[in-house]
């Protein structure tokens, strides 16, 4: 202990960021139905609370997945704050999300500009929570007062205000209580949430994430209350009184924006000042966060397919996420239309790559395109089960690693009436299998029996390029190297990539097989796996095999023998 009893100050690190994004997300769970409820403004679609939560799951995701494999080793503090902000990034849902994912990346830009430190000193967090503030006010074409920008800017001033002798708990409780009186004033601000008589959903959900940092860092519980407003006044809080603002947040003729649009968008920073200036003159509620090179685009418009064009002018949009407002299946052409009757059976399928997605989409699958890094969160499975739109729907995860993501998004879908297998396809190649033996017209347990009879009775591989020194299964491996993974593992270290693929080939084969499925990668030649398929027909007798195109976002080499 301490000399004099004088506790030592806390700082924050890799682990308590780790901590601090579970213990979010756990207090956005059990307070997502209560912010769903109080969600008005910009537009009372009652999903702030889930779009916060899948947000922040998506930034979870991001930073466990940056210690897998790092332990009893730990990334760095930089690591950690900057895989939380492309999680959130990659990963923002609604206006609220988008918000978020942009507080968060501030936050990033101070805690993660010193990449040699393994931790943040009070000081630090008060700068980055100032930061968050004014980037989310930035990318916001319209700042609004009384809204979660509002609460951002109260928790700053305060963590910047505290005298915490560089103690990252007392910065952090100094920001969480500032924000729980900024959030208070929130109906005297903003005249549509006094009218409603509730406080801001999106600050209410900043609020928890704020909670969940005061708890990863002193370890105590916080304990929220509820998310109804006790309408204090501003000056309360100990800012001068704000009169209240009339919004105008909806069109001359009273109608609001009938669409949602979201996507994320490859480009530089020029192009998106333009994309700013046109999506701004299309619609409302605009959010662009991001930058490097990626960008998540929010706006609310008539015109979705105009905002989807400039996105596409300004560089590559994907994941592109259109809702219309008051409509339960975002596919319908309006409310005036009879809902679309549901299928028997559908099948949902995350696909890496252009043109497997297209290969899934010609059998009948709802496809969830994921890209190197970018793992999809539970809610985007669950929306694509929902546009799915069955009562049955057959999910293939196609990687270990989202199992847990899809057995949450199957539980979700149940609660919603539709009956829902998950067959746990580790590999592309093994949803191919299951695909090909997929009969919707027999009963649903015979359907899902057979597909995942196909799938495990595929092996799977994969050719990787080593992006540095490791040790593996097969021996250490340099930068460069060509990988051969057999069932997740290193079976073969090579420096050529059609020796690698021969040697997997065989040792695939070994063990029997009928039939070989080949996924060549965007820049891998035709001649490649003409090549490959030669060597099979060749070296072994009696095996068939099929090449396919992944396309962009795709694995070098997928391989799977059946």
């Amino acid at each position: 202990m301490p000399l004099g009893g004088e506790q030592v100050p806390q700082n924050l690190d890799a682990v308590a960021v780790r901590t601090w994004c579970g213990l979010a997300l756990d207090a956005l769970g059990r307070a997502r139905e209560e912010i769903d409820a109080i969600n008005v403004y910009p537009v009372a679609d009652g999903d702030t609370g889930t779009n916060l939560y899948l947000t922040v799951e998506s930034a979870s995701q991001a930073v466990d997945a940056a210690f897998t494999g790092l332990e009893p080793a730990r990334p760095s503090l930089a690591e950690a704050v900057r895989a939380m902000a492309h999680g959130a990034l990659i990963g923002a849902r609604g206006n609220s999300g988008t918000i978020l994912s942009q507080l968060l990346r501030g936050t990033a830009q101070v805690l993660g500009a010193d990449r040699d430190t393994d931790h943040a000193d009070g000081r630090a967090l008060a700068l980055a929570l100032r930061r968050a503030a004014e980037s989310a006010y930035q990318a916001v074409a319209h700042p609004v007062e009384g809204t979660v920008l509002t609460v951002a800017a109260a928790a700053a001033d305060a963590a910047c205000d505290a005298d915490g002798d560089g103690d990252c708990g007392v910065v952090a409780r100094a920001a969480y209580d500032s924000a729980c009186r900024a959030l208070d004033a929130t109906p005297e601000q903003l005249a549509v949430l006094g009218r409603a008589g509730v406080v801001d959903a999106g600050g209410r959900g900043l609020v928890a994430v704020l909670g969940a940092l005061v708890g990863a860092l002193s370890g105590e519980t916080v304990r929220l209350r509820a998310a109804s407003p006790h309408l204090k006044t501003a000056a309360s809080g100990g800012h001068a009184r704000v009169e209240p603002i009339e919004c105008q947040d909806t069109s001359p003729d009273g109608a609001a924006p009938a669409f949602e649009v979201i996507y994320l968008l490859e480009a530089d920073d020029t192009a998106v000042a333009r994309l700013r200036t046109r999506l701004d003159g299309l619609g409302d509620s605009l959010v662009v966060v991001g930058g490097d090179g990626l960008w998540n685009v929010h706006v609310h418009v008539d015109d979705a397919g105009a905002a989807v064009e400039a996105g596409v002018e300004a560089g590559r949009p994907h994941r592109i996420r259109i809702t219309h407002f008051g409509v339960g299946d975002a596919h319908t052409a309006g409310s005036e239309q009879p809902p679309r009757e549901r299928t028997q059976r559908g099948i949902v399928a995350v696909v890496p790559g252009e043109g497997l997605a297209g290969l899934y989409a010609e059998a009948g699958a709802t496809t969830v395109p994921t890209r190197p890094g970018e793992p999809p969160a539970s809610g985007e499975l669950v929306d694509a089960i929902r546009r799915a739109h069955a009562r049955e729907v057959v999910l293939l995860p196609n990687d270990a690693e989202l199992r847990h993501t899809a057995a949450a998004a199957a539980e979700q879908a149940r609660t919603e009436g539709v009956r829902v297998a998950l067959i746990p396809t580790r590999s592309a190649v093994q949803g191919i299998a299951a695909l090909a033996v997929h009969e919707p017209d027999r009963r649903f347990d015979e359907d899902v029996v057979a597909m995942t009879s196909a799938a495990g009775a595929t092996r799977y591989a994969e050719l990787a390029v080593a992006e540095r020194q490791s040790w593996t299964m097969a021996g250490i491996c340099q930068a460069g190297d060509v990988l051969g993974l057999i069932d997740g593992d290193v079976a073969v270290i090579g420096d050529d990539t059609t020796r690698t693929a021969r040697s997997v080939l065989d040792r695939m084969l070994a063990a029997g097989g009928e039939m070989v499925t080949l996924v060549l990668g965007e820049d891998v030649p035709d001649s490649f796996g003409d090549e490959l398929e030669k060597h099979v027909r060749e070296a072994h007798l009696a095996v068939d095999t099929v090449v396919y195109r992944g396309g962009r976002q795709s694995a070098l080499l997928l391989i799977g023998v059946e």
